[in-house]
């Protein structure tokens, strides 16, 4: 057996005990938290369980969202329609990939896989990332959840303020990465036929329904296993610093105006919340950190955090994420200092 193959064996073992794992404690929490065993645990580990199964759950219906509407594209659109619907300007892409963003209630979880199919159809690589980095908080679900976490108000700074920013920054960053990667394919596979082993009724021209239907579970399957064991491993990673990073000496550093945001950011990244669960954790920060820090934390968790860091290397190229994560940081961390600057100080008076 060749080395690429002994690795590729080795990451679907660990993907695959990782699974059964969660599969375990999922249910059997309840037996084993009564066993002497699992009391003798110290309670920040019982509390390592409790926060990674809470992780994974939050996201498990997103993901399972987004890989059947990914497996819907696969099997339902063609190169040819997304060719025929999108603007032949490349910049010009831009500004409808945020608005169509805007449309699927997709959480940070479960776009990657859709953004990535959507890609290997064809869509420009650049348009893929404005609706990669907008999905996760324009959509109604994140906007009503912002709306109700901070006191249904219309005129909040935080709601607002986190829907214009996705929109306007989620442009900026798919022209930075248009100009540094020109659509050049950066999808971790080679582009390849479909090996799913459905039939085609080639007689009739077009698969049947029920091939369709069976191609479509096919995909959403190997999607889900797919991405699942990087959504676990990274649910763990994030639980163990939500457990052992102490929160004290972080609402310290939050307390200096930059360094604020910087702790945010870096807290909404290792938290790994679902952008629809995200804004009643920042509310909850409220008393303790200013209100651009909490913006930075509700526009830059969804855009980049260490689930979906795991996710965009099982699907796209390591050059091309390790680009995307400094260009999506610099960009956040600028608009927050710019919109504190000079927007914020004023708000109440415009509103």
């Amino acid at each position: 057996m060749e080395p690429k193959q002994v690795r590729s064996w080795g990451k679907d073992l660990i993907g695959m005990g990782l699974l059964l794992l969660f599969l375990f404690l999922f249910l059997f929490s309840d037996r084993l938290s009564n066993t002497q065993y699992i009391q003798d645990l110290p309670a920040a580990w019982v509390n390592v369980n409790t926060i990674f199964l809470s992780i994974v759950l939050e996201a498990i219906p997103f993901i399972l969202l987004g890989v059947f509407v990914s497996a819907l594209i696969q099997i339902y659109v063609s190169e040819e329609t997304i060719k025929r619907y999108l603007p032949k300007n490349a910049l010009g892409a831009l500004f409808p990939a945020a608005v169509l963003g805007a449309i699927f209630p997709l959480c940070e979880c479960a776009i990657v896989p859709v953004v990535a199919r959507l890609v290997k159809k064809g869509m420009p690589l650049h348009v893929g990332v404005v609706f990669l980095v907008a999905a996760p908080i324009l959509n109604p679900i994140v906007f009503a959840s912002t709306f109700f976490a901070f006191g249904s108000d219309w005129t909040h700074p935080v709601l607002l303020s986190r829907m214009s920013l996705a929109f306007v920054l989620s442009i900026i960053i798919g022209a930075i990465l248009y100009m540094l990667f020109r659509n050049s394919y950066q999808l971790r596979a080679k582009k390849q036929e479909d090996h799913s082993p459905v039939v085609h009724n080639h007689h009739s021209g077009k698969p049947s329904f029920m091939n369709r239907v069976k191609e479509t579970v096919y995909h959403a399957v190997d999607e889900f296993f797919l991405m699942g064991k990087y959504l676990i491993l990274g649910a763990l990673i994030a639980a163990l610093f939500q457990t052992f990073l102490d929160r004290q000496v972080l609402q310290t550093i939050g307390a200096n105006e930059y360094s604020s945001v910087l702790v945010m950011m870096g807290f909404a990244y290792l938290l790994s919340l679902c952008s629809e669960a995200d804004a009643f954790v920042a509310a909850s920060f409220g008393q303790n950190f200013t209100t651009a820090s909490l913006i930075g934390f509700l526009v830059y968790g969804p855009m980049l955090d260490l689930k979906n860091t795991f996710m965009l290397f099982a699907y796209f190229r390591a050059k091309f994420v390790i680009a995307f994560m400094i260009i999506v940081t610099i960009v956040v961390f600028a608009a927050i200092i710019l919109l504190n600057q000079f927007i914020l100080p004023n708000w109440y008076q415009w509103f």
